[in-house]
């Protein structure tokens, strides 16, 4: 996905004055904005990452791929872009697409769980301390031991 990025941003660089005098320099706007969500990723990828976390990265990345498709398709003719960077790009969408899902999926059941377990709908089920075992709670006896 940034590789795409990296050879757009070299390959439009070259004709920046020409770019931005026909309104073709919209390209490397978007793409820079893709290279920079695309870096939070790989940043965010060294550690455990977050299933929400991840779900919100790859939907900004699904939203700047539809954008930067939509916007090449259109001016395709008129930029002179080569079909190869279309399809470089729309296959990096169809990836960045699964792996939202994928992302998301797993969000949308630790939300429910977490739910689940915070409401005391974990099935009867308890922390080792007799608690609801997310918060660690446990209930003191009363009266004397």
């Amino acid at each position: 996905m940034v590789a795409a990025a990296g050879v757009a941003l070299a390959m439009f660089a070259t004709s920046q004055a020409y770019a931005q005098a026909s309104g073709c320099g919209d390209l490397q706007a978007h793409l820079g904005k893709r290279k920079a969500i695309a870096d939070k990723l790989t940043v965010s990828a060294g550690k455990q990452m977050d299933a929400k976390i991840a779900c919100q990265g790859f939907t900004q990345l699904v939203a700047n791929g539809t954008e930067i498709l939509k916007w090449a398709n259109a001016n395709k003719d008129w930029c002179q872009i080569p079909e190869s960077f279309i399809a470089s790009i729309t296959a990096d969408h169809s990836k960045a697409t699964q792996i939202r899902g994928r992302a998301c999926n797993v969000a949308a059941k630790q939300t429910e769980m977490e739910k689940q377990a915070k409401s005391g709908g974990g099935g009867g089920q308890q922390g080792l301390l007799g608690g609801n075992g997310l918060s660690g709670s446990m209930q003191v006896p009363q009266g004397a031991l």
